[in-house]
C-alpha cells in the first residue's frame, strides 16, 4: 500500500510567486500610472507657467548709473596699473583685444597709457597719452601732442538702477564671450554630462532619492543639473521635498525642449548668485569677473576662471575677500576636476594652483553709496517724470566720487563705535543706582544708538562726491542725508556774516562806534527777549557765561547769549533772510533762529555752506550731470544753479574765524585726531550733533542723531567731529585732494597781529601772545597793545589842556 506524503510547500509555491508577481506588476503599473499622472500634471501646469514666463524678456534692460570721471592732472601720484585698471573697470578693452570695446581701448608701455574713446564712450572721442616719472603723472599730450591742463577718463558704474530695495548688478554675457575655460571649469565643477542629457542626470537623481527617503541628508546632494538649477533660478524656490524635485525636473525638460544648450547655459551664466557685495547682489559671471577682478570677464585667465566657478555652490559661504583661503581650496578642487574631465593637463592644473588669488581692490560697489543711488531715482523722477528708465536702458551720469565715497563709508564704519561708546556711558550712569538706593530689577529701556549722515561737496562746483546716509542700508533705507533737522551751533556762522555784510556797507553796529569786526565786544550775560506772549531766555552751555567778549571768542567757544545778542542788532528778519537764501528754508526772524533752532537737511546745510566756503557764491548741490541713451547720445544735461550772496571779503572773514573754532575753539577736537590741514569749520550741539567744516577743495558735513528725536547729549566735537576729521584724513590722502592749501585772501583784507591780553594790535613792544585775525580794510583798530588810545591832540592843545583826552 502506497504512503501518500502531502508537500504543501511544493504544491503552493508556484501559486503565490504568481500571485506576487501580479500584485509587483500592478505595484509598477500604478505607480507609472501616478507618475506619469502626475508628472503629466505638473509638466503642463508648469509648462503654461514657462511659456508666460518666457513672453518676456529674462533679463530687463537695466538703467545704469555711472559715477564722476575721474580727472587725471599732472603732479598727482598715480601710475599706469592703477590707470590700466581703472579703464578695465571701466569696460575698455586692450589695444589689440580680438573684439574691441564701444566703450573704448588703451594700450601701456613703458612709462605711458594711451586711452582712446569709443562711440559710446562718454566722453567726445578724443584720444590722449599719459606720462608718468617717479610714481607720479608727468604730463599729459592729446594725440597732436599738444599738452592738456587734465584729462576725464571713463567714468566708473556704480549700479543698475532697481526698481526695489533688492539691488542686483548684472553685465548680460553671449555664450561666445564666455571664455572656455570658464565653460570647462563649471562643467567639470557641476553638470559634467551637460552637452549629452536631456535636461535630467538620472543617475544623480536615483542617488539623491534614496538618501532623501532613508533621511540622509549629508550625502543627498542636490543631484541637480544646470538646467534644473537655472529651473530654479528662474521659476522656483527650493524646499527641497520630491514634489519640488518633479516640478524642477518638469521645467528643465520644457527648458530643454525650447532652447539649445547654448542657449540654457548662456541664461544660467546670466543669472547665477556669485555673491554679495554690501546691499547689491552680484548675479552672473560678467559682474562677477568685474566685481572680484576689475576686468572684462573675456580677459579672465585659467585660475580666475575656477574660482568663479568654484563660488557656485556656497557664494557667501565662499567670500573671496571674507575667506581666502576657503576659496583657494575649493578653486583647486575646480582644477583637480578640469584635469578628471580632460579640460586641461595635470601640469597646467598645479601651474594654476600656484597662483594667489590677486583680487581687485574692492569698487566703489563695496562702498555701497545705496542712499545716494536713492536720491539720483528720486531726482530723475522730479526732473524726467515716471518714466520706465529701466526699460529705455539709460545712462545716468552722476557726480559721486568713488575713492571719496570708500572713504566716506570707511570713516563712518571706523569711527561709529566712538560714539558708541559714549552712548554706553550715559546709559550706564542714567540707570546706575544712586547710593543707599536698591538696584532695579525691572525691565530697562533699551539703549538708542543714534543715526548718521555724511555729505561732502566740492565747493567751487556744488558736486555731491560722496554720501552717507545711515549707519547700515540694510537695516535702515531712511536717507538722514535728506532728513530735516534742528541744525544747532553750525547756524551761527550766518549771524556773524551777516554783521561782516553790514560792515562791507559802510553801517556801524547798532550801539557801536566802529563798524563791526573779529574784536567787536559782544554781551555774553544771559539776556530775556519777549517773543510773541511768551519770553525766551536762551542758556550758555553749561551755564557759563563770560560777559564782554569779542566776537572772535563767542564764536570761537559757541557762545549762545553772544550770539543771539549780535543777532539783535543786525535783526533776525535779515539774519534769517540770508539763511533761507542759502538753503535753510524754514529759518525765521526770532531769537531762537541765530543758534539754529530751524531745521534742515545735512544735504542742505552742506549746500548753506558753500556761500563760506567759495567766495560768497552760493551753489545747489547736485548729484545728476546728464542722462543717455544706451548708445550714447544726449537726452538731457545738467547744469548747476549758483547766485552770488556774499561779498567774497564777507566769507573770507567768516572763515578766518571758522579757522579759528577748528585751530583754538570748539572744533579743536579734529585737530587733536590728527587733521593737520588747513580748514575751517563750526560744531553743533544742540539737540543733535554736527560737525561741519571745509578746506580750500572740500566741504563736509557730518550729523549724529537719533531717529526717535531724543537729544543725544553728546556735543558735536565729540560725536561728529571724530568721523569728520577721519574721513577728511582720507581724503587730503588721494591724489585729486592732496593740494589742500590754506584760503585765498581776497581784496580788500589784511592780516593784523593781535595783542591777546588787549585785543589790540600789537608791535614790537607788546611781551603777550598774539594771534592773527583778518580785518576788512578801514577797520583795523587804531593804537597798539602797549598804548592802547594814543593821544590825538595837536602840540598846542596838549600845552594849553584843550580837546578830549580819551581814557
Amino acid at each position: 500500500m502506497a504512503i501518500r506524503v502531502r508537500l504543501p510547500h511544493l504544491i503552493t509555491r508556484p501559486g503565490l510567486a504568481g500571485t506576487a508577481t501580479r500584485v509587483a506588476l500592478i505595484c509598477v503599473a500604478v505607480g507609472a500610472i501616478l507618475f506619469f499622472t502626475i508628472g503629466g500634471y505638473y509638466y503642463y501646469r508648469y509648462g503654461a507657467i514657462v511659456d508666460e514666463r518666457l513672453k518676456h524678456p529674462l533679463f530687463e534692460t537695466t538703467a545704469k548709473i555711472y559715477a564722476a570721471p575721474r580727472e587725471v592732472r599732472p603732479g598727482q601720484k598715480l601710475g599706469p596699473s592703477e590707470i590700466a585698471n581703472e579703464l578695465r573697470q571701466a569696460g575698455y578693452t586692450t589695444e589689440g583685444a580680438a573684439q574691441a570695446s564701444p566703450l573704448g581701448t588703451y594700450g601701456t608701455s613703458p612709462g605711458s597709457v594711451t586711452v582712446r574713446p569709443g562711440p559710446q564712450s562718454y566722453h567726445s572721442p578724443d584720444p590722449a597719452t599719459i606720462r608718468f616719472s617717479e610714481g607720479k603723472v608727468e604730463s599729459l599730450t592729446d594725440d597732436h601732442g599738444q599738452a592738456l591742463a587734465s584729462y576725464e577718463l571713463e567714468p566708473l558704474l556704480i549700479t543698475g538702477l532697481s526698481e526695489d530695495a533688492n539691488r542686483t548688478k548684472r553685465r548680460l554675457l553671449t555664450f561666445d564671450e564666455i571664455p572656455h575655460n570658464l565653460v570647462q571649469a563649471v562643467l567639470a565643477i557641476e553638470d559634467r554630462r551637460f552637452f549629452d542629457h536631456g535636461g535630467v542626470n538620472y543617475t544623480s537623481m536615483i542617488g539623491w532619492a534614496y538618501h532623501n527617503m532613508v533621511g540622509d541628508r549629508k550625502h543627498r546632494g542636490g543631484a541637480s543639473t544646470l538646467t534644473m538649477q537655472l529651473a530654479k533660478l528662474l521659476f522656483l524656490s527650493d524646499n527641497g521635498t520630491i514634489k519640488y524635485k518633479l516640478i524642477q525636473i518638469m521645467v528643465a525638460f520644457h527648458l530643454e525642449h525650447r532652447f539649445a544648450k547654448k542657449q540654457i547655459f548662456e541664461l544660467y551664466a546670466n543669472q547665477i548668485n556669485l555673491g554679495q557685495q554690501g546691499s547689491f547682489a552680484i548675479d552672473g559671471f560678467g559682474e562677477a569677473a568685474q566685481a572680484y577682478f576689475g576686468k572684462d570677464v573675456r580677459q579672465l585667465n585659467l585660475p580666475e576662471s575656477a574660482m568663479l566657478a568654484g563660488i557656485i555652490q556656497r557664494p557667501n559661504y565662499f567670500n573671496p575677500y571674507r575667506h581666502p583661503e576657503r576659496v583657494l581650496e575649493r578653486r583647486n578642487l575646480v582644477l583637480d576636476s578640469m584635469v578628471e574631465t580632460g579640460a586641461i593637463t595635470k601640469d597646467q592644473a598645479e601651474s594654476a594652483k600656484a597662483t594667489s588669488l590677486h583680487l581687485s581692490s574692492q569698487s566703489v560697489d563695496a562702498s555701497e553709496a545705496p542712499y545716494f543711488v536713492d536720491l539720483v531715482r528720486d531726482q530723475l523722477v522730479q526732473k524726467l517724470g515716471e518714466r520706465d528708465f529701466n526699460r529705455e536702458g539709460l545712462h545716468i551720469y552722476t557726480s559721486l566720487d568713488p575713492d571719496l565715497q570708500r572713504a566716506a563709508t570707511a570713516a563712518v564704519n571706523s569711527t561709529m563705535h566712538v560714539v558708541d561708546e559714549q552712548v554706553e556711558k550715559l546709559y550706564e550712569r542714567k540707570h546706575r543706582p544712586r547710593k543707599g538706593q536698591p538696584v532695579e530689577t525691572g525691565p530697562t529701556a533699551p539703549i538708542t544708538y543714534p543715526q548718521v549722515a555724511l555729505i561732502a561737496l566740492n565747493p567751487h562746483t556744488g558736486q555731491v562726491l560722496a554720501l552717507v546716509g545711515g549707519r547700515n542700508y540694510g537695516t535702515s533705507q531712511l536717507n538722514h542725508a535728506a532728513a530735516n533737522r534742528p541744525t544747532g551751533s553750525i547756524f551761527k556762522p550766518f549771524v556773524y556774516a551777516t554783521a561782516f555784510a553790514d560792515s562791507v556797507a559802510g553801517a556801524q553796529l547798532t550801539g557801536h562806534d566802529e563798524p563791526f569786526s573779529q574784536i567787536t565786544m559782544l554781551n555774553d550775560e544771559q539776556t530775556t527777549y519777549d517773543v510773541g506772549n511768551q519770553e525766551y531766555t536762551p542758556r550758555n552751555d553749561g551755564d557759563k557765561y563770560y560777559g564782554q567778549v569779542t566776537a572772535r571768542f563767542a564764536l570761537q567757544m559757541s557762545l549762545n547769549n553772544a550770539t543771539i545778542g549780535l543777532a539783535s542788532l543786525v535783526g533776525f528778519d535779515r539774519v534769517a533772510g540770508l539763511a533761507r537764501q542759502a538753503g535753510v528754508k524754514s529759518a525765521r526772524g526770532t531769537p531762537s533762529v541765530a543758534i539754529g533752532s530751524y531745521s534742515a537737511t545735512p544735504l542742505e546745510m552742506a549746500g548753506a555752506y558753500t556761500v563760506f566756503a567759495n567766495g560768497g557764491l552760493h551753489l545747489d548741490p547736485w548729484m545728476l550731470a546728464s542722462v543717455r541713451s544706451p548708445s550714447g547720445d544726449v537726452i538731457t544735461d545738467y547744469s548747476p544753479t549758483s547766485k552770488q550772496l556774499l561779498d567774497p571779503r564777507v566769507a573770507y572773514l567768516t572763515t578766518d574765524m571758522l579757522k579759528n573754532v577748528i585751530n583754538a575753539g570748539t572744533g579743536f577736537e579734529v585737530r587733536r585726531r590728527g587733521f593737520t590741514a588747513p580748514a575751517a569749520g563750526k560744531t553743533g550741539s544742540s539737540h543733535d550733533a554736527w560737525f561741519a567744516g571745509y578746506t580750500s577743495n572740500l566741504l563736509c558735513i557730518v550729523w549724529v542723531g537719533n531717529d526717535d528725536y531724543t537729544d543725544i547729549k553728546i556735543h558735536g566735537a565729540l560725536a561728529a567731529g571724530p568721523i569728520w576729521a577721519e574721513f577728511m584724513k582720507k581724503a587730503v590722502e588721494l591724489p585729486q585732494y592732496s593740494d589742500t592749501h590754506d584760503f585765498n585772501m581776497p581784496e580788500g583784507i589784511q592780516m593784523v597781529a593781535i595783542d591777546k591780553a588787549t585785543n589790540l594790535p600789537a608791535d614790537e613792544s607788546c611781551m603777550g601772545a598774539t594771534y592773527n585775525a583778518a580785518f576788512l580794510d578801514g577797520t583795523v583798530p587804531t593804537g597798539t597793545c602797549s598804548h592802547p588810545n594814543p593821544d590825538k591832540r595837536n602840540f598846542l592843545q596838549k600845552i594849553f589842556g584843550l580837546g578830549e583826552k580819551k581814557p
